[in-house]
């Protein structure tokens, strides 16, 4: 098991990608505090996670709220006694064309897709620091490297995220820990299952192997990541994208 006796957080962790990644990390091996603003949803993923004898517990938290996130990792380090690894998946959309986005639409993508990432990030480099090591990934998006019609404030959002994970990797690389991202391409999620059929089979196409992602890929490259295979990788985009954008 890759992540045998380590100790991760994953936020946004309640559905889809967040879940996936926390029952995968668990089946590495890893102790894992499934996080997010859903309470029920938390409570499905840790006992999915219970359900094959892997170890969890839930925290509700707000990403954008400072002192909800100093307090699950404070809860994290209580129980556990460290953090090797946080993966900072929440996120949310609000889409619109230029003209029409409303300020509050782009506002709260930019306050839970930025300054989330940032308040957790932050949270967890001051505990890895103490500790002189740590894996920090990061939720980016091939939306944030090359732009999506009518999604301004996403693609802001993962280009930021983007930005923050380089600066953090040679800020932080010097004292053990090591940043990286994912940018996940079209993913079937419970988001994707409402779209029209046309709409799925024209993001399938736009793929070389004609195909849409799922939760488990994107996973995957998280559990690599964050394992001792990947020590000699910092400051990296993953793009998993099916090949979408050659």
């Amino acid at each position: 098991m890759r992540l045998k006796d380590k100790v991760a957080i994953i936020t946004g962790a309640g559905r889809g990608i967040g879940a996936e990644t926390a029952k995968k990390f668990a089946k590495e091996g890893a102790k894992v505090v499934v996080s997010d603003i859903n309470e029920e949803d938390v409570n499905k993923t840790v006992e999915e996670i219970k359900a094959e004898d892997g170890e969890s517990f839930g925290i509700v938290a707000n990403v954008v709220i400072r002192d909800q996130v100093d307090k699950m990792i404070e809860d994290t380090v209580e129980k556990y006694g460290k953090l090797d690894i946080i993966v900072n998946n929440a996120g949310i959309t609000a889409d619109a064309k230029l003209v029409k986005m409303t300020e509050d639409q782009w506002d709260k993508v930019i306050a839970v897709n930025l300054k989330g990432v940032f308040n957790c990030g932050q949270a967890a480099a001051k505990v890895m620091t103490e500790q002189g090591h740590g894996v920090i990934l990061n939720a980016s998006s091939i939306v944030g490297i090359y732009g999506n019609f009518g999604q301004t404030n996403y693609a802001a959002t993962k280009w930021g995220v983007i930005g923050m994970t380089k600066s953090w990797a040679k800020e932080l690389g010097g004292k053990g820990i090591r940043v990286n991202a994912v940018a996940p391409g079209f993913i079937v999620t419970p988001m994707t299952e409402k779209m029209p059929e046309k709409v799925l089979e024209m993001m399938k196409n736009k793929s070389p192997i004609k195909s849409l992602g799922y939760p488990e890929d994107i996973a995957n490259a998280y559990a690599f990541l964050a394992s001792d295979e990947a020590r000699f990788i910092t400051g990296a985009v993953l793009s998993v994208d099916g090949g979408v954008v050659l």
